[in-house]
């Protein structure tokens, strides 16, 4: 459906462009100028995941600053608003992106602030890649956005199989958070892959606000859990592994737990903890290179150094962010337009091989990526490890 809007809307630019115009624009220097803006979470719940998406994507700006347009250099800049981790305030942030007249967006972490600004972007006729924002609401009937990760159905698809396979599930403990469309929808996904595997499941969600884990973990005692299944945030995360530990049951999670604080809580607490993630950094050179450049150029700031948890621990929300940013870089070329339009019309024909892996967007604006990254916290060496790359049993 986007690649045959991608075409009518290339037809539309060719026969309308030299009305409406482009919209370049000069800095005080001079130079020609083209925006990207930067859609995410500096704040509330989702803050320290969406600064370290920022970073993976200021990162790569810092790589790749300048791109040719019409056989001029324009200088690459970008503009960042906080969507503050909350749907209405979201709206506002991505009238404030339009109104920046920025050529296309970048983010956001959190799947519910995605899907609230899709209708600002659409009408304004500006794409939006998310980075991270996996709930197929995202891009399902929006043909302005799309994204560079995996979605949910095949997440939790993932992650109940490794259950299954790598420890032998009976019965599964689902936690999620009320409210949060990512959480609640990644607890639905996985549980009716469990139902299918032949896997109990038994669910409760943690109302907003709540800091006291001990009531869940005796519930997942009680009912004899092999496993806790827990698409959290990162701070709810942290009070569940810190609780969870002396229950002997290991801990299952989705792509928000690939970060430093799961590290140190599971560390510190001795528990069990696997997560699903986008990215390894022995999947390809590419991976790897990312890796140092990456964490040499946060050494290199004390306030990027900051942004990431005072450490130079890799998200892979990081890496979806240079990915992302990438992306956006090869539509500008492919368009040869400073236009919103004319770059909304490129996107849909992208191909990109990234760090995270390759980019091919399907009708729907969804890349086909079908292996999923699993890692453990070994908590004796107090770091993440590989545990093995997963798809779905037959």
């Amino acid at each position: 459906m986007k690649k045959v809007f991608a075409l009518l809307l290339a037809l539309t630019m060719v026969l309308g462009l030299a009305a409406c115009g482009e919209k370049p624009a000069d800095d005080q220097s001079g130079e020609k100028v083209i925006t990207i803006g930067i859609y995410e979470p500096s704040s509330g719940a989702n803050g320290a995941g969406g600064k370290k998406e920022v970073l993976g994507i200021e990162y790569a700006n810092s790589v790749v600053n300048t791109v040719t347009i019409g056989g001029e250099e324009y200088k690459i800049k970008t503009y960042a608003v906080d969507n503050q981790s909350e749907n209405d305030k979201g709206v506002s942030a991505a009238e404030q992106l339009v109104s920046e007249g920025v050529a296309i967006v970048l983010g956001s972490y959190g799947s519910g602030v995605s899907m609230a600004a899709a209708p600002v972007f659409e009408e304004a006729k500006i794409a939006a890649i998310g980075c991270s924002c996996t709930n197929p609401g995202v891009t399902l009937g929006n043909p302005y956005y799309y994204r560079v990760c995996y979605l949910d159905p095949f997440q939790g698809s993932v992650l109940a199989n490794l259950a299954k396979d790598e420890f032998d599930a009976k019965v599964a403990y689902v936690f999620t958070e009320l409210g949060d469309d990512y959480s609640v929808g990644l607890g639905e996904y996985f549980t009716q892959e469990c139902e299918r595997l032949g896997i109990q499941v038994v669910a409760d969600q943690n109302p907003a606000g709540n800091t006291d884990m001990s009531g869940f973990i005796n519930a997942a005692k009680a009912a004899n859990a092999d496993v806790i299944f827990a698409p959290t945030s990162t701070t709810v995360a942290s009070l569940l592994i810190d609780q969870a530990a002396s229950a002997g049951i290991p801990l299952i999670a989705g792509d928000t737990w690939d970060d430093a604080v799961i590290l140190q809580s599971a560390t510190k607490s001795g528990a069990d903890v696997y997560f699903s993630t986008f990215y390894d950094e022995g999947a390809s050179q590419a991976a790897a290179d990312f890796m140092s450049g990456f964490q040499g150029w946060l050494n290199a700031n004390s306030d990027k150094l900051a942004n990431n948890g005072g450490t130079d621990t890799v998200s892979a929300v990081s890496a979806l962010g240079y990915d992302a940013y990438m992306v956006a870089v090869e539509a500008i070329k492919a368009a040869d337009s400073a236009d919103s339009e004319a770059i909304a019309a490129a996107l849909a024909g992208v191909k990109y091989t990234g760090v995270t892996g390759d980019v091919v967007f399907d009708a729907e604006g969804d890349v086909d990526k079908n292996i999923i990254f699993i890692k453990g916290v070994d908590t004796a060496k107090g770091e993440f490890y590989s545990v093995k790359e997963q798809g779905l049993s037959k």
